[in-house]
């Protein structure tokens, strides 16, 4: 059985990427210290749901996670207290009331278990899985929850260049005495599965800031939206069509609260959209310029929409990292203009530290299934058993390189994996290689298998209807979801 240096790991996060990252690391065996830190309460990640969303504060449009999410100022020596933190840290959730999954169940949940119910659950049943997943792995000795890892730092490797050391900076609330509680812990390996659902990215139009001075909470991001009453009688603008827009939008037309109809400004039709709105949906272009001497909108094709009360934007969040120290570490991690991760590769391994940092579930992919396989991948290269080795430096560059250019002349996002061009299964396989089986001794975990079955269903079960079927076949509804039988234009995962 082969050995490594790596005898600690710290995991970032307690969400569906986090849990199925304790229970890989854990099932080596070989690991003598395991955390995962959690900022909340509890593990569940995104699919914890606050029914109160708290404020965002002052939404900044065009502005990135460095400057509305910076990392706090530390302390000079720790161990140390100081008084609680009032920095907006973003770290309620952005799940409605009304919201359910938009993965098949068979696809979306981990190998190992299922969701008690399907094929699309409501949101407190990802919820529950992910806190009985560490339940049943008993990984739930792992946790180390109400902590915040404030601050990842390198430290340089004394004889082996390739296994440099890490030391985080945590933060826990302590509610007895009314303080911020701050120290530090060492590790061999970290695995960053903090999520990127939790800060809100709202585009710079000209006039938005003007407008939202001079009318304050009216424009507000999805993040923030909980139920359709508090929108009752009120003239609604939705901005975005994919899956929280179409969803909040779809939710606001059916309860019948707010003023009909319901305005939804999209730059391109959707999966689910066909030559004409549905009923109580304007469809209206992008937004050029928002004047609020006039309370007046302005579209791309120069129409006004007057006197709206309420503008949700539905335009996604972007990945932070407030914690990864650049200065200490070297190189920067993300790219926002860029919109990817720096020098990692196959979305999983850090290339600048190849043997001890690595990271889950950014790629938009089959969710919950693929973080299983980047989370069984790193654990045997941590536990120094995979299968197949990583290849070079300059490999691992010139693959970055590589879907660098590929994404940039296809007008599509470096993380978005597609299925129906095989980006899907060659990258699951390739991640499936590199593991390879347990031990003889029955330590590890199986990289799990992607049948006949669950591909399926990630090509054929649907949450909605998607017009436009190329052989005039209609969808067959089965109870609340719907079966596609035919090909179309976007990638069958786009609703992802």
């Amino acid at each position: 059985m082969a050995s490594s240096p790596i005898k600690s790991v710290a995991i970032i996060g307690a969400g569906a990427a986090g849990a199925v990252s304790a229970a890989a690391i854990a099932s080596e065996g070989v690991f003598e210290v395991v955390r995962v830190f959690e900022r909340r309460e509890v593990p569940g990640g995104t699919w914890i749901y606050d029914p109160d969303p708290a404020t965002l504060g002052k939404l900044q449009p065009g502005k990135l996670p460095p400057e509305i999410d910076p990392p706090l100022r530390i302390p000079k020596s720790l161990p140390q207290t100081t008084l609680p933190n009032s920095q907006n840290r973003f770290d309620r959730t952005p799940i409605y009331a009304e919201l359910t999954t938009n993965v098949p169940e068979i696809a979306m949940s981990f190998s190992d278990l299922r969701f008690t119910y399907g094929p699309f659950a409501p949101h407190w049943i990802p919820k529950q899985y992910i806190q009985n997943y560490f339940s049943s792995h008993k990984t739930d000795s792992l946790l180390v929850l109400n902590t915040t890892v404030e601050d990842v730092s390198r430290i340089p490797a004394k004889d082996n260049e390739d296994y440099d050391r890490w030391i985080l900076t945590l933060r826990k609330f302590d509610p007895e005495r009314h303080v911020d509680v701050w120290w530090n812990e060492e590790f061999d390996a970290v695995i960053f599965a903090n999520g990127h659902y939790s800060v809100p990215f709202i585009p710079a139009v000209k006039g938005l800031n003007e407008y939202m001075v001079k009318f304050p909470g009216r424009v507000s991001h999805s993040k923030s939206y909980r139920t359709t009453p508090l929108y009752a009688g009120q003239k609604v603008l939705v901005i975005g069509n994919s899956a929280s827009g179409h969803d909040i939008t779809t939710q606001l037309v059916q309860s019948g609260n707010p003023k009909m109809p319901v305005y939804q400004s999209r730059r391109s039709r959707s999966r689910w959209d066909g030559e004409n709105s549905p009923a109580g949906i304007e469809w209206m272009p992008v937004i050029k310029e928002y004047r609020a001497s006039t309370n007046d909108i302005i579209f791309e094709d120069d129409t006004v929409l007057s006197g709206v009360d309420a503008i949700i934007y539905c335009t996604g969040y972007k990945p932070s990292f407030p914690f990864w120290n650049t200065q200490a570490n070297g190189v920067p991690i993300f790219d926002y203009a860029e919109n990817r991760l720096l020098n990692f590769y196959q979305h999983t391994f850090s290339r600048t530290f190849p043997h001890t940092l690595g990271i889950v579930g950014l790629p938009r992919v089959v969710t919950f299934r693929s973080f299983e396989y980047q989370a069984i991948a790193l654990a045997r290269l941590f536990a120094g058993r995979n299968a197949r080795p990583l290849p070079s430096t300059l490999e691992q560059e010139k693959w970055e390189k590589d879907r660098l250019e590929l994404v940039r002349r296809e007008n599509r996002k470096f993380h978005d994996i597609q299925w129906d061009n095989g980006e899907t299964m060659e990258w699951f396989r390739y991640l499936f290689d590199m593991s390879g089986l347990p031990v003889l001794e029955g330590l590890g975990r199986y990289p799990p298998l992607l049948g006949k079955e669950t591909r399926w269903a990630i090509e054929h079960v649907r949450k909605y209807p998607e017009p436009g079927k190329s052989n005039g076949e209609e969808a067959q509804e089965q109870g609340d979801w719907v079966m596609v039988r035919a090909e179309h234009a976007k990638d069958s995962l786009h609703f992802i």
